[in-house]
């Protein structure tokens, strides 16, 4: 029986289409996903579009659509942007699916009967921007964190007694320091909101009529954090009036809520008390990760400094765009994106390094061996082993794998073709190639180059799936697992074909003259 490994993401808000920003996260969340399917887990990959809410029910009116038809576009578009960069989720769920909106009615009416809801007033600031409603002292210059107005908003609303269930989450959290990571995050919400009595949560709202209604009064729609929220058990099939589902038996508890920072409170306070309220279990962490800063603003489509995926795949390829999210956004603090770093880590990490390896290594098979691979292998005749450098690779990722830390455990695939080039600085082929007495020794070190690059192949699966398949497919492997890495020494002699390139290096000055072009025309 293979260990099951359950992993979300937030569901992304179809008022409209991702940044890379939103994007980022589900490059992320795959890259953990694939990662662990490679070391033999039974992985549950869930993703998908939050689909209700007043915003909504607006920009649909501005686009002279209903709000059905405005999400089915919307959340179209976000599983086309998925699919572009290769999100490999098991599933897509939306909040208009016919189950999700049973089961969220379900949950809602069991919390009501048994005094979890009760009806009260609501009034208050709101941040139709935010879905959120705003407390005074988060009002700066009559402005919500984010930036948008909030408006006075007075109506009945249904209530979630949050502090009913506040010692015990309290509890929960400092008897499992690891449900809230990064650090950081687990001190920010103890300290700004569980060390005073929580007040109650609206989660019904009567101002708008484009959400899951209340079945009990048709006056309420049901507000996003039950109904966003409830996605991670109702895509298992989870309905508090029927039996468990097979899915929820064997995936629930989720392994890692992966969400971003700013929806951290929803998911670490609200979620884990609706929970603990319906009887299930909590899931075993909630990773909150940093923000991709655009020149080191965060992105916002009201101050047009936004990246959007279709632009960065037609200007750098699938491959550089997961690449630089995955290596250069830190674990816990966010990273900083331009078209200038994109070009610089793509001309250095992946043409200069990983590119040049493949293509260096396959071209001296060709000019010194005719194409021919020999399986030679001696005691290593110069200080650097590529055996014992490639052999350490996958044990030192799966430890920073374990802990989220995807860009550390990136590093280490680079960090290992680097090694391999200095290698061929080192032991100096075309000098070998010159003396009919150091033909064993160079057979050596081609076949060890070209071993090593079947591990950089092999690591790269997670993060970059295409290139990963380019690098086998030029070396002429098939078997890419991680099992095929236990030992050093299984590449098989062969013929290789002439090598192509894996990356293109690109001009600073024509590559941001040519991006500048296409955004103006």
């Amino acid at each position: 029986m293979k260990e099951k490994y359950y992993i979300t993401t937030a569901i992304a808000y179809s008022s409209a289409v991702p940044h890379v920003g939103n994007v980022y996260e589900a490059i992320l969340a795959d890259s953990i996903a694939r990662f662990k399917r490679l070391k033999g887990y039974d992985v549950f990959f869930q993703t998908g579009t939050d689909e209700h809410g007043q915003k909504i029910e607006n920009k649909a009116q501005d686009n002279e659509l209903s709000p059905k038809a405005y999400v089915d576009f919307i959340s179209t578009e976000i599983k086309r942007i998925y699919d572009k960069v290769n999100i490999s989720y098991d599933q897509f769920v939306r909040t208009t699916d016919e189950r999700h909106v049973e089961a969220v009615q379900a949950i809602f009416k069991k919390l009501y009967d048994q005094g979890d809801i009760y009806l009260g007033k609501y009034e208050g600031w709101y941040s139709i921007s935010d879905e959120s409603f705003i407390l005074e002292k988060d009002i700066v210059d009559g402005k919500a964190p984010s930036g948008d107005i909030p408006v006075w908003t007075s109506e009945d609303a249904y209530f979630l007694k949050l502090s009913k269930y506040q010692d015990r989450l309290l509890a929960h959290i400092e008897a499992h320091p690891e449900f809230i990571e990064p650090e950081s995050r687990r001190n920010e919400m103890i300290q700004n909101f569980l060390k005073e009595e929580l007040p109650d949560l609206s989660v019904s709202r009567t101002s708008f009529k484009w959400g899951i209604p209340v079945d009990f009064d048709d006056e309420h729609v049901i507000y996003v954090w039950i109904d966003a929220l409830s996605n991670y058990i109702t895509g298992l099939d989870y309905n508090p009036n029927h039996k468990n589902s097979e899915a929820f038996k064997k995936f629930w508890p989720a392994d890692v809520h992966l969400i971003g920072k700013d929806i951290l409170r929803f998911h670490t306070i609200y979620w884990p008390i609706i929970l603990m309220a319906i009887g299930v279990e909590l899931p075993k962490q909630i990773f909150g990760h940093p923000w991709v800063l655009f020149n080191k603003n965060k992105m916002s489509k009201s101050t047009g400094n936004v990246m959007y995926t279709d632009d960065l795949v037609r200007y750098f390829g699938v491959d550089t765009l997961r690449y630089y999210v995955l290596h250069e956004i830190p674990y816990a603090q966010d990273g900083n994106i331009t078209y200038e770093l994109l070009i610089e880590r793509n001309n250095t990490d992946l043409a200069n390094t990983i590119g040049n390896l493949v293509n260096r290594t396959i071209g001296m098979v060709h000019k010194y061996r005719g194409g021919v691979v020999e399986k030679k292998i001696l005691d290593e005749p110069f200080e650097l082993s590529l055996a014992e450098k490639a052999l350490e690779t996958l044990p030192e990722m799966t430890k920073y794998m374990d802990n989220l830390r995807v860009s550390d455990a990136l590093e280490e695939v680079v960090k290992l073709a680097r090694y391999a080039n200095k290698y061929i600085d080192v032991s100096e082929p075309w000098v070998l190639n010159k003396d009919e007495n150091q033909k064993d020794v160079l057979s050596h070190v081609l076949y060890h180059l070209l071993e090593t690059i079947r591990f950089v192949g092999v690591l790269l699966k997670p993060f970059l799936p295409d290139t990963s398949d380019k690098i086998l497919e030029q070396i002429g492997v098939k078997e890419s697992s991680f099992e095929s890495l236990e030992t050093f020494g299984q590449y098989e002699a062969q013929t290789l074909n002439k090598p192509y390139v894996l990356f293109e290096r690109f001009d600073m000055d024509k590559k941001i003259e040519e991006i500048l072009k296409d955004k103006n025309e």
